[in-house]
């Protein structure tokens, strides 16, 4: 059943059934429903007593290093998805901030993420699963929301799935998050590897500009594209992301090089550091879920016809041709 709602999800999830189905996809609930609803309440007051033994204490029992840890969170919480009000509601940042702490700590009484370690960025990934758990309460645009309409114990058990479902999202990428980001390092190397063999008049103007691909997609990789495109569309994208399974940080690869790929004609006349200023203000402001889709489709598309023989293999011919093909299609 698991592996058929992965497959049916893979092209977006209808918003009433979306926190249901997150909860399912990432394992955070389990599929059989005569267990679920225990099972839920149980992880709920296991979050409760972490956060109240990690968070809901005074600085005195902290170490140096949490009180700096707790201090960077505190400072990033409110530059969380700046374009969006409610994220800038006081209870929200502290919603937040309250999850990270606790979903990070590292010190003498419990290491839970020992191999992680807090990485500006990392606070956007909570945004997803704040906006879809919050839908169960809220009606509405997020726009008009607020977090303070809720009892303490709803707010609680939102935070708590937000809180688990982060760490099974994140289980299988921790060295996306850790010193130097090698995880993170691997897949830009791998993303620039992939634009090559689809378009290599864009991967040498690239190249011969001096722009190295880690200065813009990095934070593509950081954040899961959260900074890019409207907040709007973000669910949506996140539906195809979790049904990806553990197979999403490769997937990943091939959403970005279509995103990127998006703007080949425009890459192709800008100079270094027009091609910087253009990659850091993508024109995404105006897209729709079409725009979106068209991203995916391609994606899919690629990943299922893989790169062979070092780019000179029959499936590259097709991949590069429908590649352009579409791309005449969209620039007559």
């Amino acid at each position: 059943m698991i592996k058929k709602l992965h497959e049916l999800a893979w092209s977006g999830v209808p918003p009433y059934m979306r926190p249901d189905v997150w909860r399912l996809l990432l394992g955070y609930a389990p599929s059989n429903s005569d267990r679920r609803e225990g099972v839920l309440r149980r992880k709920r007051l296991e979050y409760l007593d972490c956060a109240s033994q990690y968070y809901d204490i005074p600085d005195t029992e902290r170490s140096e290093d949490e009180i700096n840890m707790l201090r960077q969170i505190a400072v990033d919480c409110p530059r969380t998805v700046p374009d969006v009000s409610f994220f800038q509601q006081e209870q929200v940042q502290k919603s937040l901030e309250r999850i990270l702490y606790t979903w990070m700590f590292k010190g003498p009484r419990a290491i839970r993420h020992p191999a992680s370690g807090y990485v500006q960025g990392i606070n956007d990934l909570v945004t997803p699963f704040l906006v879809v758990f919050l839908s169960e309460y809220l009606d509405g645009s997020v726009d008009n929301w607020s977090i303070s309409d809720l009892s303490p114990d709803k707010i609680s058990n939102i935070e708590a799935d937000c809180y688990w479902c982060l760490s099974n999202l994140l289980e299988g990428m921790q060295d996306h998050y850790t010193f130097a980001q090698p995880g993170i390092q691997r897949l830009v190397f791998k993303l620039k590897e992939v634009v090559r063999r689809i378009d290599e008049p864009v991967s040498r103007h690239v190249e011969e500009q001096g722009l190295e691909f880690l200065q813009f997609a990095f934070r593509w990789f950081n954040c899961l594209l959260i900074r890019e495109i409207p907040f709007h569309l973000i669910s949506r994208l996140w539906d195809t992301y979790l049904a990806e399974g553990d197979a999403l940080p490769d997937f990943l690869v091939y959403i970005f090089a279509s995103f990127l790929l998006t703007w080949s004609d425009e890459l192709l006349k800008l100079d270094f550091q027009e091609l910087v200023m253009f990659l850091q203000h993508l024109p995404t402001n105006n897209w729709t879920h079409q725009e979106l889709e068209m991203v995916l489709s391609r994606a899919f598309m690629w990943h299922n016809l893989p790169l062979s023989n070092g780019g000179k293999g029959k499936t590259d011919f097709v991949l590069i041709c429908s590649y352009f093909i579409e791309r005449s299609q969209r620039n007559p």
